[in-house]
């Protein structure tokens, strides 16, 4: 997966689509990411034992979204990302836009 927690992404497609925000959280197993601010949804939580002195009620979260859905934002547009190995033998990811490190 080429999206990591940490980067800045746009969503290409769905309801919020256009939106920019941070990764928050990566699940490669499901091929999903977390972004902040995008993908809201709105939980109904109940109290119990584990949750003592928090309230139940309606709660706002982020949603994952399916990584093809994101991409990695430089200078306000979305670029594929590559990767290229370094003199020193360290891998790299690198935008195929303009070739710079990310």
């Amino acid at each position: 997966m080429k999206i990591r927690k940490g980067d800045e992404v746009i969503v290409l497609a769905g309801k919020d689509k256009g939106a920019t925000g941070k990764v928050l959280r990566v699940l490669p197993r499901e091929e999903r990411v977390v972004v902040e601010g995008v993908n809201l949804i709105t939980k109904n939580i109940k109290a119990d034992q584990q949750r003592a002195g928090k309230e139940s009620g309606r709660v706002t979260v982020e949603a994952p979204l399916h990584a093809s859905n994101v991409a990695i934002v430089e200078d306000g547009k979305p670029v594929r990302v590559g990767y290229r190995i370094n003199e020193d033998g360290t891998k790299v990811r690198i935008s195929r836009r303009s070739g710079k490190e990310i």
